[in-house]
Parts: structure tokens; C-alpha cells; sequence
């Protein structure tokens, strides 16, 4: 069993940075994969952006190449996501995952694990 627990969210300008984090417990951290995804009402979860065990593979959404960079820290059983340069459509509620093995996903059902979400708004 691995817990997921995000922070960081909070209300941005359009052009503004964040910088989001998910804490695991539980298992080992680097044994999992891990994942951002990203959901608005009535949507179904989105894949963001995605990093390997090792964290040597990296993975994005075309929406948020260039501006979004994901990293781990092994040893604080921690993976971030820094967002710089927000857009209004970057509004939603942000998950992080987990899956067991070394192979990332960018299908929400992929992923075993989820923590509990962090709200982040971009105002234009």
C-alpha cells in the first residue's frame, strides 16, 4: 500500500508559477513510477506529465512541454511538479499517482495509487 498526499496548489495569475509536490509513504518510493494528472468537472483525468523510478525518463503532455518540469527526490519519498508560465486551462484539480514497476503511463488507469488532489486556479 503506498499514500499519496499532494500540496502546493493554490490561486495564480496567468503567467505565474507553482510549484506542486506528492508525499509517499508506505512502500518503497523509487520501486514506483509516478504521475501527474490533472481533472476538471465533468472531464475525465488528464495526463500531465509522468517520471520513471530512477527518474532518467520524463514524460509531458504537449500542452505543458516547455513550461511544466516533474522530478523526484528519492531519498524524501517526493515527486514535483514545477509549473511556470500558467494559463486559465491549466485550471483543474491535480492528482499525483503511483505505479508499481520501472515503466511510466500516461493512462490514469495505470495507475494504482492515488493521493487526494490539490486545487489549482490560474485567473486571466
Amino acid at each position: 500500500q503506498v499514500q499519496l498526499v499532494e500540496s502546493g496548489g493554490g490561486l495564480v495569475q496567468a503567467g505565474g508559477s507553482l510549484r506542486l509536490s506528492c508525499v509517499a509513504s508506505g512502500r518503497t518510493f523509487s520501486s514506483y513510477a509516478m504521475g501527474w494528472f490533472r481533472q476538471v468537472p465533468g472531464k475525465d483525468r488528464e495526463f500531465v506529465s509522468s517520471i520513471s523510478w530512477s527518474g532518467s525518463g520524463t514524460y509531458y503532455a504537449d500542452s505543458v512541454k516547455g513550461r511544466f518540469t516533474i522530478s523526484r527526490d528519492n531519498a524524501k519519498n517526493t515527486v514535483y511538479l514545477q509549473m511556470n508560465s500558467l494559463k486559465p486551462e491549466d485550471t483543474a484539480v491535480y492528482y499525483c499517482g503511483a505505479r508499481g514497476g520501472i515503466y511510466t503511463s500516461s493512462s490514469a488507469g495505470a495507475y494504482e495509487y492515488w493521493g487526494q488532489g490539490t486545487q489549482v486556479t490560474v485567473s486571466s
